[in-house]
């Protein structure tokens, strides 16, 4: 389409008028001439960083047990039952274990879907203790401006395009990488899990040091709380 454009525009001049066109050499010299000049980087930041190693898929499966693994987790104590309230999000902060290789999760909710969605941040925790950040949004992150409000709870939905908002919907939530943080490759994208009908689980093989980020997000729900079941271990 340029190459049409340019010969129309080329059509419109009168003949007497037309410059030669210019040789490689003068393109050259008013390129670098141009590049001297501009305060610009071309260079998107970031794009010194080594680049991470290749990670592999992870695996999912569903279990029916789903009432069996809530009294199990039940029996281990208050740690394995997190209150996700509207419109949060909560992150469970996984470093790897040096005796491990691979990471193992489990969970469920009581009555209603959740969000669900697995990071790895390349860092190095200063211990191996699994931690727990609730925020009303997922701010630990940045999103672009397209984000709308969720559609559960009566939240208008976006003309023309529904899934906006929406946190199934995967697309519209594009992550903006905040170069003073450590960098995070997506292991999982977030969706809606229908883990209130039966047990999520799923395993990843360690890419190398650092924090497993499994998010569990409630943005979209304007007013139901969310009962989360999980249970996360390492094997060799």
């Amino acid at each position: 389409m340029s190459q049409v454009y340019a010969q129309q525009a080329e059509a419109a001049v009168p003949e007497s008028e037309r410059r030669p066109p210019p040789s490689a050499a003068e393109i050259a010299d008013e390129q670098r001439a141009h590049d001297d000049d501009s305060d610009v980087s071309d260079e998107e930041p970031g794009d010194d960083l080594p680049s991470n190693p290749e990670i592999a898929p992870a695996s999912l499966w569903n279990r029916k047990d789903i009432v069996e693994f809530k009294n199990t987790i039940k029996k281990e104590g208050s740690e394995g039952i997190i209150k996700v309230g509207h419109g949060e999000t909560v992150t469970v902060r996984v470093p790897t274990h040096e005796e491990g290789t691979c990471l193992f999760w489990e969970f469920a909710t009581d009555y209603y879907d959740i969000g669900f969605g697995v990071y790895f941040e390349w860092t190095i925790a200063d211990s191996n203790q699994v931690s727990i950040h609730v925020s009303e949004s997922d701010d630990e992150d940045e999103y672009d401006e397209t984000n709308g409000e969720g559609i559960e709870g009566g939240a208008p939905a976006v003309p023309g395009n529904p899934a906006v908002g929406d946190v199934e919907s995967g697309g519209p939530q594009r992550r903006i990488r905040d170069p003073n943080k450590p960098r995070q490759d997506e292991i999982i994208p977030v969706y809606r899990r229908d883990c209130h009908e039966e047990v999520y689980a799923g395993s990843h093989s360690y890419p190398g040091r650092g924090v497993y980020l499994l998010k569990f997000d409630n943005s979209y729900s304007l007013w139901r709380s969310k009962t989360l079941y999980y249970r996360v271990y390492y094997s060799k």
